[in-house]
């Protein structure tokens, strides 16, 4: 097995706790109503915390698909949350999973740095492809910027 490891930074205009706040907390709920194509996100198995999986369904090319999540930490003090795609159609045949460690921090003006670190697991000694790395930036990408976009038109949010 292959580790292949990236790491990525962004800011944003919104205070750190009402971005974790919606990123983590609400996110089940906040997530199918800013982003059209996702449907729904259920927790299959656990409590929410540590251990839970979740089933994130949404509509691709006009087809029902859902894709599998595992939590594997929700630390609401350092504002940090971390999560593996282990399951579903978010995950090629040569990766095993594809692991997320998120954390929030204090950045200029109010604002958040978000640093997120992904490891692709892969199956052998494959690579991930360009398209996939592309492609798994860009929908991580969009979410954030989603949920950003709705703390940001709703200043009540908190």
């Amino acid at each position: 097995m292959g580790v292949f490891n990236f790491e990525d930074e962004t800011t944003s205009t919104v205070a750190p706790a009402t971005l974790y706040k919606a990123l983590v907390t609400d996110s089940d709920n906040l997530i199918p109503k800013v982003i059209d194509v996702i449907k729904s996100v259920e927790i299959v198995e656990g409590n929410g915390g540590a251990g839970t999986i979740k089933k994130l369904t949404f509509v691709e090319d006009g087809e029902t698909k859902h894709v599998l999540h595992k939590v594997d930490l929700v630390d609401d003090a350092n504002l940090a949350y971390n999560y593996s795609i282990v399951g579903g159609v978010g995950l090629p045949d040569t990766i095993e999973k594809i692991s997320f460690e998120a954390k929030l921090s204090a950045g200029p003006n109010g604002g958040s740095i978000a640093k997120l670190n992904v490891k692709y697991f892969t199956k052998g000694d494959v690579t991930p492809s360009e398209e996939e790395l592309k492609s798994g930036k860009a929908k991580g990408d969009g979410l954030f910027k989603a949920i950003e976009g709705y703390c940001l038109a709703n200043p009540d949010y908190n």
